[in-house]
């Protein structure tokens, strides 16, 4: 992918994480990149429920079930499309090109244009058939994210473990998250220390 994008589509489904959806389109907001929304109507009750006081804030916001709206033909020219958190019922009607809503048109659009898709997987635990819907979806060029936490970060808040998967995620359409560096590696004293402490566990000496 060339460049950071200008335009990106922003879908929401049904399933839980409505702060990661949130967090997205503060984020694609402060980095100047013009939203177009799709929100399903499951994920505003699972909104309602989770945070009654999200705003899902966009330039431009278009109607579920509008099949005629400007994302809907691959000949408006959109960089790429996230959908966050994506539901297993979003994930297997992509993976089956079945677009009966915008939101699923939407993908299958940026997917036979050779876009970037990201879906943002959001259930636990996987049957086969969820397995095989990742497995279809990444084979026709998808890109299978899961919202999981990094612990490895040393997360202080929900919200910085939210802040690390939204980076995350967002970084797979080519935009950086300011306070969000990519892992650098272990500093080399830490890398030491655990060599060591190895060495010492199996008998031997560190010099």
């Amino acid at each position: 992918m060339a460049g950071a994008p200008r335009r990106v589509v922003v879908g929401v489904s049904g399933a839980t994480g409505t702060a990661l959806a949130v967090r997205t389109l503060q984020l694609l907001g402060a980095a100047g990149v013009e939203r177009h929304l799709v929100v399903s109507p499951a994920a505003r009750r699972t909104a309602a429920y989770e945070m009654p006081d999200a705003s899902f804030d966009a330039e431009v916001v278009h109607n579920f079930r509008d099949i005629g709206a400007s994302i809907a033909s691959g000949s408006y020219p959109v960089d790429a499309m996230i959908v966050i958190p994506c539901s297993v019922k979003t994930l297997g009607a992509i993976a089956a090109g079945v677009s009966e809503n915008l939101l699923v048109r939407a993908a299958d659009v940026t997917l036979k244009e050779r876009r970037r898709l990201v879906l943002c997987v959001r259930e636990t635990p996987l049957h086969l058939g969820h397995l095989r819907a990742m497995v279809t979806a990444t084979e026709i060029g998808a890109i299978i994210a899961p919202p999981m936490p990094a612990f490895y970060a040393a997360p202080e808040s929900l919200d910085d473990v939210v802040d690390h998967i939204v980076a995350r995620a967002l970084s797979l359409i080519g935009v950086t998250v300011p306070g969000a560096p990519p892992w650098q590696g272990e500093p080399a004293s830490v890398a030491r220390r655990q060599s060591d402490a190895e060495i010492r566990s199996q008998g031997g000496t560190t010099r």
